[in-house]
């Protein structure tokens, strides 16, 4: 049988590589054949993600009727809860799409699952808030501290004041970004920056 597969990562720092190669091997067993990934690096904190609702739409439409979806995770699909998770599957299940959850354990679609799945989805959840709380709390410590969160700047003091000197001499964003050896958005929100600084300065 075809099938299709959705895999889903956090950050754009991940990779979908592990949760690709587990469900291949996966469809190998059960002999499907996936001609129709759908891949996004999104945050489940929201079901507002292009790829899902775009999965969601294809199977709305009937285009999806009668084939497997794997997925590595239910919580790939949803972390929002309880809710969005049942529905989510139902509306799957009512446009005769079939789940096939490759890590869970146990079938989707059994006598049980609903009581199960309602159980995995409020753990996905808690952990997902759990995760947000830490985060925060670490940011707190150490804004406290008088550190800075986040990732440091692609552009020192010294970067952004060539950049600025640069751009008075009339070169381009493109020439600024190749000199200093950063992307060109990075300049051009650097200088947008230094102007609006210079404005609030006078």
């Amino acid at each position: 049988m075809t099938a299709l597969a959705y895999i889903r990562v956090s950050s754009r720092a991940q990779d979908h590589a592990s949760q690709r190669s587990a469900i291949e091997r996966a469809v190998a067993a059960r002999g499907d054949v996936v001609d129709d990934w759908r891949a996004e690096k999104r945050s489940a904190k929201t079901m507002a993600r292009e790829e899902l609702q775009r999965l969601l739409g294809d199977a709305r439409a009937g285009r999806l009727r009668g084939r497997r979806l794997y997925v590595f995770r239910l919580d790939r699909l949803t972390r929002t809860g309880i809710a969005d998770t049942l529905t989510t599957l139902a509306e799957l299940r009512a446009s005769g799409v079939e789940v096939v959850s490759v890590a869970d354990g146990f079938e989707v679609t059994g006598p049980h699952a609903e009581v199960i799945v309602a159980v995995m989805a409020w753990a996905a959840q808690m952990e997902r808030l759990a995760t947000a709380e830490r985060i925060a709390a670490a940011r707190e410590r150490i804004e406290a501290d008088g550190g800075r969160w986040g990732r440091p700047p692609r552009m020192g003091k010294a970067e952004v004041a060539r950049a600025v000197e640069m751009r008075a001499q009339g070169h381009t964003v493109r020439a600024i970004a190749r000199s200093i050896h950063v992307p060109r958005s990075t300049v051009g929100r650097a200088l947008a920056g230094a102007a609006s600084k210079s404005v609030e300065d006078r």
